[in-house]
């Protein structure tokens, strides 16, 4: 269980980042010193986890590469498991600022939202994407948008908070195909009678590493953008479950 003083969890998923887990670990404490912090170190052949663990984190070690959806559903069931209250999900390469977590955590308290994304296009910060990329990014937003009945802007990012129904949910049924933890997960939370919202935040450059995506994938984003939303939304509609609701 989590100290008493302590009900929030940071989730950072990490494949091969040791160049920058560390810096990004110690810059979570600093930002964020009341949250514990949780690397979920997804198959890693490189010292992510060693790196880790010196800067201060847990370490949750998968023994094979799950991939991001994989990585955040063991993230969710060990906050589950252990009682937090809300988590925060960063990436490892540091281009989620961890200092926009208190602009998430607000907005959750103040709008009564269980899942608050950290948006790239909603006015804050210079972060911009072209092409076939771009466009994928906005028929999604506007067809999630029309699904969970909120203006959103972002829907493939990966810098959120969730609340206790939201972790209660993702540990049990989290979807770890490609954009699944973005996409469908937010048609899940949706549909099992959560409310999802958004505040912009700035983006900030990789500060190391290779990027998991390059200008020549962006056609092949964009027809597994198109695949992931036709799987989201057939999925059945259907509430919490009920041992969830509790």
């Amino acid at each position: 269980m989590p100290d008493a003083h302590t009900d929030l969890l940071i989730i950072i998923p990490a494949w091969n980042e040791e160049v920058t887990i560390g810096a990004v670990v110690r810059e979570v404490h600093e930002e964020v010193p009341q949250a514990d912090v949780l690397v979920v170190n997804d198959g890693s052949i490189d010292a992510t986890a060693e790196v880790a663990r010196a800067a201060g984190a847990l370490v949750l070690d998968l023994p094979v590469n799950l991939g991001v959806g994989g990585a955040m559903r063991a993230g969710y069931k060990y906050a589950f498991r252990r009682g937090y209250q809300r988590t925060v999900q960063l990436d490892a390469d540091g281009q989620h600022d961890p200092a926009s977590v208190e602009r998430l955590l607000g907005a959750m308290r103040e709008r009564g939202a269980d899942i608050v994304i950290g948006a790239r296009f909603a006015g804050v910060g210079e972060y911009s994407v072209r092409g076939p990329r771009r466009w994928s990014m906005k028929i999604l937003a506007k067809v999630l948008s029309r699904v969970t009945g909120t203006r959103l802007t972002d829907t493939t990012s990966g810098f959120k908070v969730c609340g206790r129904a939201a972790i209660r949910l993702f540990s049990a049924d989290y979807p770890a195909e490609y954009l699944g933890d973005t996409v469908e997960s937010l048609v899940i939370a949706t549909r099992a009678g959560l409310k999802v919202d958004q505040v912009g935040v700035a983006m900030r450059p990789r500060a190391g590493g290779s990027p998991s995506h390059s200008p020549m994938k962006a056609a092949v984003f964009l027809l597994r953008a198109v695949f992931a939303l036709a799987i989201a939304l057939s999925r059945p509609k259907a509430p919490l479950p009920a041992e969830l609701t509790a």
